[in-house]
């Protein structure tokens, strides 16, 4: 019986070693990617266009939508908060094709140096990428030569896509805060 008892016990151990082993092999942890399946070879893409970000005249493209009451005091415009639905262009011209559209917020998140939260979606309209979007979230500071945010994200054609995005102020009005902005974008997608 003892020696039954041994076997049995046995047993048990090695077919809860084989269940763990085969369950560890299979079981994915929520935290973990899961493989892209129907997706080809990895590409980099490089992208140019001109962001055009109206705040003056009859139709703006950038509007303010919240403020601190201490922004009014605060040099660097510190808890403003503007909503942009601004054309992408080919060139610097604002009436150059359309390329897409810049739709989102940027924050005034520094009461140090005027520095932007960017939270925006590229919104493509035409050519290869018309109908995808590219994603960016990161700081923008608005003093700096060149700024570089960080995609965050695509859909359509930049799926899982992932990046940088690299801004150069081309033209800035003092007077109505106009602005235009040439961006250079590096995209890894499938």
């Amino acid at each position: 019986m003892a020696r039954f008892l041994f076997n049995l016990h046995l047993f048990i151990i090695i077919f809860l070693f084989f269940v763990l082993v085969v369950s560890a092999k299979t079981h994915r942890s929520p935290q973990m990617p899961r493989p892209a399946v129907g997706f080809g070879k990895e590409k980099i893409s490089h992208l140019n266009f001109y962001f055009h970000d109206i705040l003056s005249g009859p139709k703006p493209t950038a509007v303010p939508v919240a403020a601190a009451a201490s922004t009014k005091k605060s040099p660097t415009f510190f808890g403003a908060v503007v909503m942009t639905d601004d054309p992408l262009t080919e060139t610097p011209d604002p009436k150059s094709k359309l390329f897409g559209r810049a739709q989102g917020f940027y924050a005034f998140a520094s009461q140090e140096d005027l520095s932007l939260l960017m939270a925006m979606t590229f919104a493509f309209v035409d050519g290869e990428y018309n109908g995808s979007s590219l994603g960016i979230l990161g700081r923008n500071t608005v003093l700096s030569k060149v700024r570089e945010m960080p995609v965050v994200g695509g859909s359509g054609l930049f799926r899982f896509a992932r990046g940088y995005a690299q801004a150069h102020t081309h033209a800035f009005n003092v007077t109505s805060g106009d602005a235009v902005v040439e961006y250079n974008v590096r995209v890894i997608h499938y």
